[in-house]
């Protein structure tokens, strides 16, 4: 009788690790090397705040900027991978950051620059945040892991070395990766956009959900909420912009002008203008009360990832768009006052006003 062979186990199949590594040619550099993320302003301290694929966060100042001198006022280093969005708090005086390296971190940015605390709860890339003023302030947090965490920024502010206890809560419910964030300004609901095509909507002061809202064919990459927490607008890597009534639970709208998808929205103080941009490298202005009619601002000379929209001037009657890309370098963009007739095909305005300059750097993908 013919003895069987034991069947042996096939070899364990090895795990590929991916390093990268940056070189650089002085301990700080005074410019991003690599794609920019996101974009933070505070008009007290006149004060940009820029991230990237670089792992840092650099600190600009505009004022001395405009009087010709380099703005440049620090770099924030603690990050080891990607940092995908910022948002400021407290006054201007404290900078959350998220990043690919699973981490969320507290920067002091008015003193000396310094990471107040990491914090570690997320299982995979962060890659976005959201902001509420009131009742109390409070960030959001969310990316790959499919999890939403809501961070007390009082007690964030507090944080030491030595005392890394933070009051947090977490929304249950998606089923796929997220990419897009947003909280209205009093707090009452909190919006997230993922690869199953749909935004969920919570109740951030009981974690309840509120509803699904659906209608988007593509990965959700944008999201604006009103200040009343009553509508919201949505941008899609279906190349399209739609306004949500969250009340009536349904889509009220839709922008049609990006032939590519949508990564950037924007809204004045009224949420009656969208400014968005996207792959296809091109800013538009929409009014909300026309959704029909599109202007074109201006046109990047790569895609667009996020916009920033800032009053100043004289009696802050002048506007501008700060835009973030994937290059290194950060444009401003003034926004003409006076729009006379919309046109979709000829950019109102040709050049920047304002660039602040990044390091060549070679992207291959």
């Amino acid at each position: 009788m013919q003895q069987q062979q034991q069947q042996q186990p096939p070899p364990p199949i090895k795990k590929k690790t991916q390093i990268s590594f940056l070189i650089r040619n002085s301990p700080i550099e005074t410019k991003h090397r690599g794609f920019i993320n996101s974009l933070q302003y505070d008009c007290s301290s006149m004060h940009l705040f820029s991230a990237g694929s670089d792992s840092v966060i650099r600190q600009w100042d505009i004022l001395a900027k405009q009087g010709l001198n380099d703005p440049f006022l620090r770099c924030l280093e603690h990050h080891c991978d990607w940092v995908n969005d910022i948002v400021l708090c407290s006054g201007g005086s404290r900078l959350i950051s998220a990043s690919s390296d699973t981490t969320v971190k507290v920067w002091d940015v008015r003193k000396k620059g310094t990471c107040l605390s990491t914090l570690k709860t997320h299982k995979d890339c962060v890659r976005c945040l959201a902001y509420s003023r009131e009742p109390s302030e409070t960030v959001a947090s969310a990316g790959l892991d499919k999890c939403i965490y809501l961070w007390d920024v009082n007690t964030l502010t507090k944080v030491t070395a030595t005392n890394n206890t933070v009051t947090t809560s977490s929304l249950r419910g998606t089923k796929n990766s997220i990419y897009s964030l947003a909280m209205n300004e009093l707090g009452t609901v909190i919006i997230a956009g993922s690869t199953e095509n749909i935004l969920r909507v919570w109740d951030p002061r009981t974690c309840q959900k509120i509803v699904k809202l659906r209608g988007h064919t593509e990965n959700i990459r944008a999201i604006a909420v009103n200040r009343e927490g009553t509508m919201c607008l949505s941008g899609s890597s279906d190349g399209t912009i739609r306004l949500w009534s969250i009340g009536q639970q349904r889509c009220i709208g839709a922008v049609r002008c990006h032939s590519d998808s949508v990564w950037a929205l924007q809204t004045d103080s009224n949420f009656s203008t969208i400014y968005s941009g996207g792959r296809d490298r091109r800013v538009f202005r929409t009014p909300i009360r026309n959704l029909g009619t599109s202007d074109l601002l201006f046109i990047e000379q790569k895609p667009i990832q996020k916009l920033i929209l800032v009053n100043d001037g004289e009696q802050q009657q002048q506007k501008h768009l700060w835009a973030a890309t994937w290059d290194s370098s950060i444009n401003r963009w003034p926004i003409p006052l006076d729009f006379h007739g919309f046109d979709n095909t000829t950019p109102k305005v040709r050049q920047p006003d304002m660039t602040i300059g990044g390091f060549f750097f070679f992207f291959f993908g």
